[in-house]
């Protein structure tokens, strides 16, 4: 039978902090919480996406002594590569273009409170150097600037990337890994919480209900068992949006099996007019979506060259045409091009118009960079 919280405390508190669950699993994350919350460690939260670690790292403040101080929270893969070091220490004025004042960052916004680094695993290399150094000696110098700023803040940080595997390929520092991971909390997915179900879709109904103004006639039990069965791949993000969208778009009726398997049905119909198949893997589905922008560039190259030839220089003149226009016409073994030679020929060219900034290319291309730099490697780029 599943374990269950130990006192009307512990489920006051799981309440008060949005923390709902009895089972096994979520009782050890809840200990973990209570044992680290009440020191200054440095924690690393893990986990699949969708499985509430934000708000793991929120109960870790709010039990903590630094409470009473502001929690700010950066998402590492949301900010470019360029200015997310600004975002994080600040910057001096004319320090770079656009820095027309000087600003504070993060670190300072948060002195004496906690600085939540979602996506941790996406960090620039560059960057870490400089966390790792305000993880070990509390200071740090703004972009541009000379003086050394000193900053007492508890870091907390979550990845659902396997930060071991990135070390090994060299794209996360192996003593920042280190440093992270003194503490870590692994938080459980979805599928392995199902006695939790239950509680959090009552939660969230009734959230929905109170933001929304809506009467609710509840949930059958056969609902019940079967959200206990489903495997929940957005996890707990996923349950919540389902409950709100039904609750929504039903007004309110109570929700039953059939209820759930026709709003099931409907993402399945969405996710099956998708460009890629998403059983795939990660690096397939990167592969595939590749190989599709290199041919939609290929035929857009084709369409634009068809529709200038033949045009006066004059007219070409007044369409924009900076450089001078190549007139060339492909041959007949570049029209038969694999769409590895596609593939190659488009890295060297994202490489070549960020300078090797493998990062920016990766983006430009619409893959990962853990997709580049195994492509560098098969290709002989690196």
């Amino acid at each position: 039978m599943a374990q269950k919280p130990n006192t009307n405390h512990d489920f006051s508190l799981q309440k008060t902090l949005g923390l709902i669950g009895s089972s096994e699993p979520f009782v050890q994350v809840l200990e973990s919480i209570k044992q680290v919350a009440p020191t200054h460690i440095t924690v690393l939260i893990t986990g699949e996406s969708g499985t509430g670690k934000e708000m793991i790292a929120r109960a870790i403040h709010e039990l903590s002594p630094r409470k009473e101080k502001p929690m700010l929270t950066v998402n590492c893969g949301a900010i470019p590569e360029g200015i997310l070091e600004s975002e994080l220490f600040g910057h001096e004025k004319g320090s770079f273009t656009g820095a027309s004042e000087t600003r504070k960052g993060y670190f300072e916004l948060a002195d004496h409170g906690t600085l939540f680094l979602d996506e941790i695993g996406e960090m620039p290399l560059g960057t870490q150097v400089k966390l790792l150094r305000v993880l070990e000696e509390k200071e740090f110098m703004r972009v541009g600037g000379s003086k050394i700023t000193q900053a007492d803040v508890r870091v907390l940080a979550a990845t659902n990337r396997d930060l071991e595997i990135a070390v090994k390929r060299g794209e996360f520092r192996k003593d920042l890994f280190y440093r992270l991971n003194a503490v870590k909390i692994n938080v459980p997915p979805l599928r392995k919480r199902k006695s939790d179900i239950r509680p959090l879709s009552i939660l969230f109904a009734e959230q929905v209900c109170r933001e929304n103004n809506i009467r609710f006639q509840g949930f059958t039990e056969d609902a019940f068992e079967f959200m206990e069965t489903y495997s929940w791949p957005g996890n707990i993000r996923e349950l919540r949006n389902m409950i709100e969208r039904i609750i929504i778009l039903e007004k309110g009726q109570m929700i039953d099996k059939s209820l759930l398997e026709t709003h099931l049905t409907k993402d399945m119909e969405l996710d099956r007019n998708l460009p890629v198949v998403l059983p795939k893997s990660s690096e397939q589905t990167e592969r595939e979506l590749m190989y599709r922008a290199l041919i939609d560039i290929r035929l857009a190259i084709e369409e634009l060259r068809s529709l200038i030839v033949g045009q006066s220089p004059q007219k070409i003149e007044k369409i924009g045409f900076q450089e001078p226009l190549r007139t060339d016409v492909p041959t007949h073994a570049e029209e038969e091009m694999t769409l590895k030679e596609m593939e190659k020929i488009q890295i060297e060219k994202a490489l070549e118009r960020y300078r090797r900034n493998r990062r920016k290319a990766a983006r430009a291309l619409g893959i990962g960079e853990r997709t580049l730099y195994r492509k560098l490697k098969e290709y002989g780029l690196e």
